[in-house]
């Protein structure tokens, strides 16, 4: 398997578990980041704004903010991309995390790989190297100048909505969107609730562009939260 590359960053985290903070510090600067610590929701945003990082590990349970309220703050001013760390089985609150602002989560315990690699695609695309109009995954090929879809270099009919569906997964690839961000970018905020919306639709699409609709590779399902498009 070839060798991952890894762009150094400077990443600050945030959690007031020292075993965790130890863990990530050993984990990223053997991964080359850089690595700055606190335990405190308010020294974290004191931090984001004095040091600017690349990318921010925040933890949902903190001793004085929650993770939630230190992300709505924080995005009043910053886009940085942030990964929250939540407890197994907190559903609700990764929901609400990602509608606060996350860029994706990842859940206690987890595994160095993981890690790093959910890491590499939130600081990618935080910072493209260009501005691309071709999109390739798989046997899929979209180009967003011109609104077509081929596979396999064959022409797919994408309806309107579909289309719209597909471009939002594509701006945010790797993360994972929650029903009620698709619903609102697509539907607008009185459809919030219609997640059946979403289930046709990504029936089609996944009829329409996956080798095996039945096994996805590349729309997965987040369970009870949102869909991801992978690589």
């Amino acid at each position: 398997m070839p060798a991952t590359t890894t762009v150094p960053a400077d990443i600050l985290v945030i959690d007031d578990e020292v075993q965790i903070r130890r863990l990530l510090r050993i984990t990223l600067e053997a991964a080359g980041h850089s690595v700055r610590e606190t335990d405190t929701g308010r020294l974290g945003l004191n931090e984001a704004a004095l040091k600017r990082p690349d990318a921010i590990i925040l933890d949902l349970g903190l001793p004085d903010l929650s993770g939630l309220d230190v992300l709505r703050r924080l995005r009043e001013w910053s886009q940085v991309p942030v990964l929250v760390l939540s407890v197994l089985g907190e559903e609700a609150q990764k929901i609400a995390a990602l509608d606060a602002g996350a860029d994706d989560y990842l859940t206690k315990p987890f595994g160095s790989g993981e890690l790093l690699a959910r890491l590499r695609v939130l600081i990618r695309r935080a910072h493209p190297a260009d501005e691309v109009s071709i999109v390739k995954f798989g046997p899929v090929e979209i180009d967003l100048t011109r609104r077509t879809v081929t596979k396999d270099g064959a022409d797919v009919k994408l309806s309107a909505k579909e289309y719209a569906f597909l471009r939002l997964l594509v701006a945010h690839r790797g993360k994972v969107l929650t029903h009620r961000q698709i619903l609102r970018d697509l539907w607008g905020p009185n459809a919030e609730e219609q997640t059946h919306y979403l289930r046709v639709y990504m029936t089609h699409l996944r009829q329409k562009l996956e080798p095996d609709p039945n096994q996805p590779r590349y729309f997965k399902t987040e369970s009870g939260i949102g869909y991801r498009l992978v690589d």
